[in-house]
């Protein structure tokens, strides 16, 4: 085959690459026992955290305050030897308040007056976005385009963020009044949608023990900023077969009322579907996943895994299936039911 002819997945990773993503394989558990010396349960809500940061996506954790999102946040980027940024967001926060702004300041020496740039938290490696649906749209956009660009746009110069960039967003379930839903343009912005869930009874008597004692933990780097670099760029060369591109096409364009072929339950509960950027973001979930479960290669098992955290919010719900009390969840399950008989 020539290399016109190669697809473009098809080259072979080197020796160093290999080398690299058997590190990351090896390593799943140490980090994993590292993020619970502080971190009790999760396991599913720190994978989808850890492929999201893999694949250079963002994730929007939905959960009840005092789930410690925050904690767990700040122990992955311990972890991961990253900066972490919290940003609490309320409806006087202002753009600014996130990327930063110009600052008048005299030289003493010639007494001449200059701008000066002073960085905002969203200069960090890991940025948490407390409560994102709490602040305004003209805010939210501020944030969500440092996301896509990974830069801010302050008076007339650009400023590049730190590399790697990662930006965990919350929203709580519960109280909805005085908010500002994310549109549905922007939630698709986001790779995963995580939903943290209460702990089990044995995992809370657990976290009783540890936050209502002397106990402290010390959280040792697994990764340097750098490897983590380069394993973002390890995930991309992850082989796949023609069969995974097909289910994953065929799954997310069965979301969409105006396929043909999408199931009648779609038709009936849907307004709106998934877009390309889900496929996107389920492929690039299924290859970090096969790494960090030690294979070089993804398969349809991995799609499956990752299909609710990609597609719940993707996902726009008429009036039939909110009278009929439907979740996301539960249409995505049935999408699914059906790819696997037609697969």
């Amino acid at each position: 085959m020539s290399d016109a002819e190669k697809k473009p997945d098809a080259l072979e990773p080197t020796a160093d690459e290999l080398a690299l993503a058997q590190k990351l394989a090896e390593a799943r558990d140490t980090l994993s026992k590292e993020v619970h010396k502080l971190i009790v349960g999760q396991d599913e809500v720190i994978e989808q955290l850890l492929l999201a940061i893999f694949c250079r996506g963002h994730c929007l954790m939905v959960g009840v305050p005092g789930l410690a999102k925050t904690a767990l946040v700040n122990t992955l980027g311990r972890a991961l030897r990253l900066t972490f940024s919290r940003i609490q967001f309320t409806p006087d926060l202002m753009p600014s308040d996130i990327t930063g702004t110009d600052i008048i300041q005299e030289d003493p020496e010639s007494g001449r007056r200059k701008t000066e740039f002073l960085p905002g938290p969203v200069f960090a490696n890991l940025l948490l976005a407390d409560e994102i649906n709490r602040t305004p749209p003209k805010t939210q956009a501020a944030l969500l385009e440092a996301m896509q660009e990974r830069r801010v746009t302050v008076g007339a110069k650009s400023y590049d963020l730190p590399k790697p960039f990662f930006v965990l967003a919350t929203q709580n379930p519960i109280e909805q009044e005085g908010t500002y839903p994310l549109p549905e343009a922007q939630l698709d912005r986001f790779m995963f949608m995580v939903k943290v869930a209460y702990p089990s009874r044995e995992d809370e008597i657990d976290i009783m023990r540890r936050t209502t004692s002397a106990y402290e933990a010390q959280v040792e780097p697994v990764f340097t900023g750098e490897e983590l670099l380069g394993l973002q760029e390890i995930v991309r060369k992850v082989p796949l077969g023609d069969h995974v591109y097909q289910f994953a096409v065929d799954l997310v364009r069965s979301t969409r009322v105006s396929e043909e072929y999408a199931a009648p339950e779609v038709k009936r509960w849907l307004d709106w579907g998934a877009g390309p950027r889900a496929c996107q973001n389920l492929l690039l979930g299924a290859k970090a996943r096969a790494l960090l479960h030690g294979r070089f290669h993804a398969t349809v098992e991995d799609l499956v895994a990752l299909a609710k955290p990609v597609l719940r919010h993707r996902l726009v719900l008429n009036f039939a299936a909110e009278s009929e009390g439907l979740t996301p969840d539960m249409i995505v399950e049935r999408v699914l039911e059906k790819a696997k008989t037609q697969a």
